[in-house]
């Protein structure tokens, strides 16, 4: 994610209600700084935290993009598993100690609210385990992040680390207990409710269990456990989980990576009953096969709502009810777009506007804009196209044409020509938005650009249209990289 996309899902992290939003690694790079120091100015209610390892210049670089932050916290970590001190970080266990302590202190110099985690935590000698909690507590650390950091944990283990913690770790009453699974064998959402059954108070999280390798534990997954058996776990969350459905449908457009239909929660089938049994069930008693309502997670039962006779005042209150706060601009265009949609599709679903919504509230400056497309191809013809671009800059149209494989190619190449740019495609995917042979098509797709990864996404009931639009928001996005600003105390 870029800056302006980062701001964006904080936002609607902060509607969703999670306590603390960890925003990033500022030492990672100029643009993660600059996204939590942006993401500081915009959000007030929720908890700002930045990633920083064990490290002075880590430390203080956080502090230096979260100082602005109404609710800041710094999040510090160093690994404390014999293999990883061993072979990743050479360091003895009295070196690690001496590190903890003087990096947490660091930390608490700096910010009145620290986490610690030590890295690996599941595959660390546990009386040493202990050793370094309590260094942290020392310390000052107010939250102790128990990470099962490469998913090798399963529930019943997880449960036992977190109980065995709060019996052996002296001052472990003064902090709150966290914990950060990995979902390598499927069992992070398990693992983290375990750890609740055991004396855990916060949860590390993400939305549609996105994260490294095989992902995390799915904030959907661990607070409809909750909400759904409250008898059996005993607490609670702020979240306001009719705000799920639009948060992971945001990360979906933002990342370009889509939900699996059988997702929990929020996948497209998480709500379906196909199997007649079920269907007979449903139609006499919901309960009978359903122990959440779609409502509790922002979906409309209701998915026809407006067409091509709906009025503008009409559109604007159905936006505003999906939860958009469009401006007046945005919802001209947007109104505009929909009246185009209606006259080609027979219903218009809330799915559709969403698109549409999502696309005019973005915040993304464009340097090329799609005047037209058309294309050329059959079974036995040579596919080509030809496609004009609009320079937003110099306000100049420039048409070129391709010939390559398939349509979408030859649009691909055309585009490339035009743009100046010769990226690595490396993810292509596409999905229809709803039933019927009217169905807007939304691609998504991934490009590498000088060593980074940018994503486009593009909705339109012509998937060759669609496709086009996906193309060019990626291409532009890798334009914009050599516009984004950097902080200089990095480079010193």
């Amino acid at each position: 994610m870029n800056t302006d996309e980062k701001i964006r899902l904080a936002l609607q992290l902060e509607k969703l209600g999670v306590d603390t939003i960890e925003a990033g690694f500022p030492i990672a790079s100029p643009d993660d700084f600059m996204a939590v120091s942006k993401i500081t100015e915009k959000v007030k209610n929720s908890e700002i935290c930045a990633l920083a390892r064990c490290l002075e210049k880590d430390i203080k670089i956080a502090w230096n993009a979260l100082k602005k932050a109404k609710k800041p916290r710094i999040h510090t970590f160093l690994a404390t598993s014999d293999i990883h001190l061993k072979y990743k970080l050479k360091m003895t266990r009295k070196e690690a100690l001496q590190q903890i302590k003087d990096m947490v202190c660091l930390a608490k110099k700096l910010c009145s609210r620290v986490d610690f985690s030590p890295e690996d935590a599941c595959r660390t000698e546990p009386n040493f385990l202990y050793q370094a909690l309590e260094t942290a507590i020392q310390a000052g650390a107010d939250t102790l992040n128990i990470p099962d950091t490469v998913g090798y944990s399963t529930p019943y283990e997880f449960g036992q680390i977190i109980k065995n913690i709060k019996e052996n770790v002296k001052g472990i009453e003064n902090v709150i207990i966290s914990t950060h699974c990995h979902n390598d064998l499927g069992l992070a959402v398990a693992n983290s409710l375990a750890g609740i059954l055991n004396g855990a108070r916060q949860i590390e999280c993400t939305i549609n269990g996105i994260g490294e390798r095989a992902g995390n534990a799915a904030l959907e997954e661990v607070v409809m456990a909750i909400k759904t058996r409250p008898k059996y776990f005993n607490v609670k969350t702020n979240i306001k989980t009719k705000q799920i459905h639009k948060t992971s449908k945001l990360l979906t457009q933002i990342t370009g990576i889509s939900v699996q239909p059988n997702k929990a929660i929020v996948g497209s089938n998480a709500f379906a009953h196909e199997a007649g049994i079920h269907q007979d069930g449903i139609l006499k008693e919901k309960s009978t096969y359903e122990i959440m309502q779609p409502e509790d997670i922002g979906l409309n039962e209701n998915k026809l709502v407006l067409g091509k006779h709906s009025g503008r005042h009409a559109f604007s209150k159905r936006i505003k009810d999906l939860g958009y706060n469009l401006n007046q601009t945005q919802i001209n265009k947007a109104f505009e777009e929909f009246k185009n949609l209606a006259d080609k599709k027979k219903t218009v679903y809330d799915e559709d506007l969403e698109l549409i919504a999502q696309e005019e509230s973005k915040n993304f400056k464009k340097i090329w804009e799609l005047k037209q497309v058309q294309v050329s191809c059959g079974s036995h013809s040579i596919p080509t196209a030809s496609i004009e671009l609009k320079n937003l800059k110099t306000d100049k149209c420039i048409k070129e044409s391709g010939i390559g494989t398939g349509p979408v190619d030859c649009i691909y190449q055309a585009m490339e020509k035009i743009m100046g740019i010769h990226p690595k495609l490396t993810e292509f995917s596409m999905l229809a938005v709803t039933e019927g042979i009217d169905a807007q098509a939304e691609v998504t797709v991934k490009i590498q650009y000088k060593g980074k990864t940018f994503s486009g996404r593009g909705a339109k009931t012509d998937i060759v249209v669609a496709s086009t639009i996906a193309y060019l928001n990626a291409l532009n996005r890798a334009l914009m990289l050599k516009e984004q600003s950097t902080p200089s105390f990095l480079f010193k």
